[in-house]
């Protein structure tokens, strides 16, 4: 009996190893799919930016179009994402206008980085920005488009003129939103009017108004989105109504840009199903 007991002892020591469950397995998957996913999120999505084009159409014009790129929400940081990439980007379209539409910075010492990536955009017809709701509550507002080359539009339109045509565009820091309807009040019926304000908020009560293209940002895309979800915080008065991308709003056309940089302060520096975005508007006479 001794010997036989011995025996089925060194046998019992000799048995493979039991295979991991199914469970241990899935909770590896998932665990490296968590990796893999947050490497994604912090490292490749907030510099893979996307260039979309928009072709709009109008009685407006007669021969000349215009091609007009917007940008929105730098967010500048102190690390140098893509401040320098956007006129690698954006120059070789020969845009005839380049518009900024507000919240410019993180922090002030990324400042000089930024006012840099400004400058190194070319446009033929100028360049024009807008404040959004980081440039008015954290800066000095007066100040942060010093030494660049775009124009503050805070309350005024400009017209902007190709081979004897115009277009006007009209600009909104976000703390003076209540008075965009009485300055495009002014805006002339046949004139094609472009408004830039930060958020896609005042959209709702431009009715009346001559408003044939809204540029805004602010809600990022969400920043992280979800599959067949999309944002899941905008940050907007209407929610994910305009979260991004191109709406017709009555005679408007709304287009909400995911922007380039991503929020500041504590919140993670991460971009999910939200690629920061450059657009490209192709303005061209109907017919």
């Amino acid at each position: 009996m001794r010997g036989i007991r011995g025996f089925l002892l060194r046998v019992s020591f000799l048995r493979r190893p039991a295979r991991p469950g199914r469970g241990m397995l899935v909770l590896l998957g998932g665990f490296l799919a968590a990796i893999s996913l947050g490497f994604y999120a912090f490292f490749i999505e907030p510099c893979w930016i996307e260039v979309n084009t928009v072709e709009l159409r109008t009685h407006k014009l007669d021969n000349a179009g215009f091609r007009v790129v917007q940008i929105s929400d730098l967010h500048c940081d102190v690390k140098v994402r893509n401040e320098y990439r956007l006129g690698e980007l954006i120059n070789p379209l020969e845009p005839d206008v380049i518009v900024f539409t507000g919240d410019m910075l993180n922090t002030e010492d990324a400042l000089p980085t930024c006012r840099e990536g400004l400058n190194r955009l070319k446009a033929k017809s100028g360049k024009y920005a807008v404040y959004g709701n980081w440039d008015v509550w954290y800066f000095d507002k007066t100040t942060l488009f010093e030494d660049t080359s775009f124009r503050v539009l805070d309350g005024e339109g400009i017209d902007v003129v190709k081979d004897g045509e115009k277009i006007q565009i009209t600009g909104v820091g976000y703390d003076r939103g209540d008075m965009a309807y009485d300055i495009l009040d002014d805006v002339g019926d046949d004139e094609y009017s472009i408004l830039l304000y930060h958020t896609p908020d005042l959209v709702e009560g431009l009715q009346g108004l001559n408003v044939d293209l809204y540029l805004a940002g602010h809600t990022h895309g969400g920043q992280v989105a979800m599959p067949f979800y999309g944002a899941i915080i905008t940050l907007a008065k209407h929610g994910k109504k305009y979260e991004s991308g191109e709406y017709n709003v009555g005679e408007t056309t709304l287009y909400v840009n995911r922007g380039i940089g991503m929020e500041g302060g504590h919140m993670p520096r991460v971009r999910f199903l939200a690629r920061p975005e450059v657009t490209v508007f192709n303005i061209k006479p109907q017919g």
